[in-house]
């Protein structure tokens, strides 16, 4: 009898492994396969704004991700087809749409609460970590470090409910900021905000900390693209000294600055790192410059793109007081980021014994 409940108990254990290595890997290659090239985005971002909305000013172009240009390709394919009309009248919609994702977007509790994201989230593992209660009648911007290679931590954490915030901090709600161009691919933008994301542009920061209500948390990766090259397994690198955007942001609408590390994230991968001025670090400065990212080679554990079993634990600090200044000086700029630094070194310092650091380990900020 013994014999049969353990070989039950293995079996069980052999599919959620199974069913754990399916979620990540449709996880990675979504954010793999999503890449798009930057000039199909452009034109498209051109051709969209022109025809829709000529006074409004486009946004920064960013790289997207070739699920988006799958996306694209099976849209215009199915022009050429007696189903023509479906992508026709998509168009259209997505036409009058084009706005949604700065205004609220269209966030839902199912896709958010998908079994999956538990199987991505008991994949590595990953934890939530509170530190001090957010006032769900105010809102926040919590600056999410370190960027790693995907952010998987992140979006694991805020953009879906697999890690428990709703449970943790009960009447706030988090909202993941990523690539504006994201929301600009047919059919992928829906999945995109279905999981609560939105574009990080002033104008969605705007509705969210101002039209939306209270209890926003307003999760932004401060270090983006240039920190994503400085992840390295066994090094905390965060880049932020010249990241103030976020902080102005928070004093014009008077939110209260969070920040957050999750530990493990650099782990995940191993990343290629070339030496500075070496032919590959100038390819990748130049892709950065011309495309607005930078082209990580990374492997895994397994399959070359599976990340590696390391533990990720994210850990959401006190807030930080923001006084509302609609027009704030560069002092008070300068001030509240020099705060912010010091509060997101002490949450690092704090936290790193726990989180299966040693005391040697120590927070570079650049």
């Amino acid at each position: 009898m013994t014999g049969k409940v353990e070989g039950m108990k293995q079996k069980k254990t052999k599919l959620k492994d199974f069913l754990e290595n399916i979620s990540v890997l449709q996880w990675i290659l979504t954010f793999l396969l999503l890449a798009y090239t930057d000039l199909t985005q452009t034109m498209l971002g051109q051709l969209f704004t022109a025809l829709w909305d000529s006074q409004s000013q486009p946004d920064v172009i960013q790289p997207g991700f070739n699920l988006g240009l799958a996306c694209i390709g099976l849209m215009v394919y199915l022009m050429f087809t007696s189903l023509w009309p479906l992508p026709t009248l998509y168009f259209i919609w997505q036409l009058k749409d084009w706005h949604t994702p700065e205004r609220g977007g269209r966030r839902t509790a199912f896709v958010r609460n998908w079994k999956m994201w538990k199987h991505v989230r008991d994949y590595f593992p990953m934890k939530l970590v509170k530190t001090a209660e957010l006032n769900p009648n105010k809102n926040y911007i919590l600056g999410c470090h370190p960027h790693g290679v995907m952010s998987m931590g992140a979006f694991t954490s805020f953009s879906t409910e697999a890690c428990g915030f709703m449970d943790l901090f009960p009447g706030v709600r988090s909202c993941l900021c990523i690539l504006g161009g994201i929301f600009k691919v047919p059919l992928y933008r829906e999945y995109a905000m279905a999981t609560g994301c939105y574009p990080v542009s002033k104008p969605s920061l705007e509705h969210l900390l101002s039209k939306s209500g209270k209890g926003n948390a307003v999760v932004i990766v401060i270090g983006g693209a240039t920190e994503s090259l400085l992840s390295l397994p066994g090094v905390n690198t965060v880049y932020m000294k010249q990241r103030k955007g976020f902080v102005r942001v928070a004093l014009e609408f008077g939110a209260d600055l969070v920040p957050v590390y999750s530990y493990g994230e650099n782990n995940i991968f191993r990343q290629v790192i070339f030496t500075e001025d070496s032919v590959g670090w100038r390819l990748q400065q130049l892709f950065k410059k011309l495309m607005g990212f930078a082209p990580c080679l990374f492997v895994g554990e397994c399959w070359f793109w599976m990340p590696y079993h390391c533990p990720v634990t994210t850990v959401v600090g006190s807030p930080i007081p923001v006084p509302k200044r609609p027009s704030p000086t560069q002092e008070e700029v300068d001030h509240y980021h020099g705060l912010y630094m010091e509060a997101l070194a002490k949450l690092f310092h704090g936290h790193k014994a726990s989180c299966g650091l040693s005391d040697s380990h120590e927070l570079r900020i650049i």
